[in-house]
């Protein structure tokens, strides 16, 4: 009896929990909810800023604004023979060569992205620097000058730190050589006195355009012969191994004297240019406007015009009205009157 009694409880308890078990199961669990937002939109990430370039060479800059900012120096620099070697042309970003008084040349060079230990032999302005100097917003540095063109200086408002006007800071003369192909500048110096006397010391540069790649088009050409006077000629020839046209001067190889080696230069742009005689011998070239051009870079040539105006630099387009690109690096702008014939090889 016991044993029956038992085994009835014990159903009757195990009914009970399967009972509470169904039970159990079938309450609503709580929803689960994620600790992520809901996404209304797909995520953009933005692209970095471009790597920043020096404006005239096309070359990659230090990533400071303030470094690719900084002024342009414009330098008179000698090319008389006794003025050979000159200190610093190959670190000069742009070099203008044009005819001057007796058939010589005289270089108008831009500095920018490099600072040489010292720069020169400092010379006189002429005519064409007031067309050339404002295009690139350019502290000007040289020393002496005639009447005319210090008038003419004063008058295009061009921020003058010569020796005209009295600035001794960061000039020197060198025993070296004689007087007047011995006088050279600190650009440092010349930078930090152009602060004093009120000039900014930043600049918004204007850009040139360059291209890495070859253009498709073009003619070959790895000589260059460019007759500015019967006392001045200068022949440029293309280095493959290093994509470099090498400078001779007069038939002898031309050298910087800060490094002893072949000038070079990754462009070679001859630019015809109305010329007109001016006063005591020297010229008056128009560098504002327009004329024909022929670029040359990478061992070819691209024939088209130049275009310029009073605020920035010379643009170059093919006959077709595609923009002639340089090559990055250093430009050398061959100015030669129009009926000036160059060789070509």
């Amino acid at each position: 009896m016991v044993s029956r009694k038992f085994t009835k409880i014990l159903i009757m308890l195990t009914a009970l929990a399967m009972i509470a078990l169904f039970a159990g199961c079938s309450a609503e669990e709580p929803a689960v909810t994620s600790p992520w937002p809901q996404a209304t939109a797909e995520r953009t990430i933005e692209k970095p800023p471009p790597p920043p370039i020096w404006p005239l060479t096309g070359m990659d800059a230090p990533d400071s604004q303030s470094v690719v900012g900084r002024r342009i120096v414009s330098v008179k620099i000698d090319n008389s023979p006794v003025a050979r070697p000159q200190s610093g042309l190959q670190t000069a970003d742009i070099v203008y060569e044009s005819i001057t008084e007796g058939g010589i040349t005289r270089f108008n060079c831009l500095f920018q992205s490099q600072i040489p230990e010292t720069v020169g032999p400092v010379r006189s302005a002429r005519l064409s620097d007031i067309g050339l100097v404002p295009q690139y917003d350019a502290l000007f540095v040289f020393s002496g000058a005639s009447g005319k063109v210090n008038a003419a200086v004063r008058a295009a408002g061009l921020q003058n730190l010569s020796q005209d006007v009295g600035v001794s800071y960061g000039y020197s003369r060198s025993s070296a050589r004689r007087a007047p192909h011995n006088l050279y500048i600190d650009l440092n110096k010349i930078r930090e006195e152009g602060v004093r006397r009120g000039h900014p010391a930043q600049q918004s540069v204007p850009r040139v355009a360059f291209a890495g790649s070859v253009p498709a088009t073009g003619i070959p050409a790895v000589a260059i012969g460019i007759p500015f006077s019967p006392a001045n000629r200068a022949d440029w020839t293309y280095d493959a191994s290093r994509r470099v046209y090498l400078r001779n001067n007069n038939g002898a190889v031309h050298k910087d004297a800060l490094t002893g080696e072949q000038i070079h230069a990754k462009n070679v742009v001859v630019m015809w240019a109305k010329t007109t005689p001016a006063s005591a011998g020297t010229y008056d070239i128009q560098l504002v406007g327009s004329n024909r051009v022929s670029v040359f870079r990478d061992g070819i040539r691209i024939d088209g015009t130049w275009q310029a105006d009073k605020n920035s630099p010379p643009r170059f387009t093919a006959a077709d009205g595609s923009v002639i690109a340089l090559a990055p690096g250093n430009t050398w702008m061959q100015v030669v009157a129009p009926q000036v014939n160059i060789s070509i090889r």
